[in-house]
């Protein structure tokens, strides 16, 4: 992969990619030291929570300002949750940040996670949240709203 990329677009749902796979992308990605701009489709690709944690290691570019990130159906659950929190907390210069993590057993713990690490990106404009089919409950959608408002 090249290193002087500045957007990124990888559309890879539904490819038994599982956490061996996630580790290698986020180890490439992370390699594109002037990335600006990533759209990450690993929809349906049983990732698993271990599989999120290496992906983080890709997505935490300092240069990032563009973050796109379907991780729908892959199991990622609170653990999941709590890598991509810690990893999007680490991109101070997003604006824009779009997460797609529809049924993946996240709970309210991992709802809790990703406010804590969103609401660390000071410099995010929009943001686009799928948490649907997540069983997050009253406290979940409590704690998520506490942290972005």
């Amino acid at each position: 992969m090249s290193v002087n990329l500045t957007s990124l677009n990888l559309e890879l749902n539904n490819n038994n990619i599982g956490e061996n796979g996630a580790n290698y992308l986020g180890e490439e990605i992370s390699k594109c030291v002037t990335l600006t701009s990533l759209f990450l489709n690993t929809s349906d690709n049983i990732v698993w929570n271990r599989g999120v944690k290496f992906l983080v290691k890709g997505i935490s570019c300092v240069t990032l300002t563009s973050l796109k990130l379907n991780l729908k159906y892959n199991f990622i659950g609170e653990d999941g949750a709590k890598y991509l929190g810690e990893g999007i907390s680490k991109c101070v210069t997003l604006n824009s940040c779009y997460l797609e993590l529809g049924k993946n057993s996240i709970s309210k713990n991992g709802a809790k996670y990703l406010g804590e690490g969103i609401s660390k990106c000071v410099t995010l404009t929009s943001l686009n949240l799928d948490l649907n089919y997540n069983s997050i409950g009253e406290n979940g959608a409590k704690f998520l709203g506490e942290k972005i408002s």
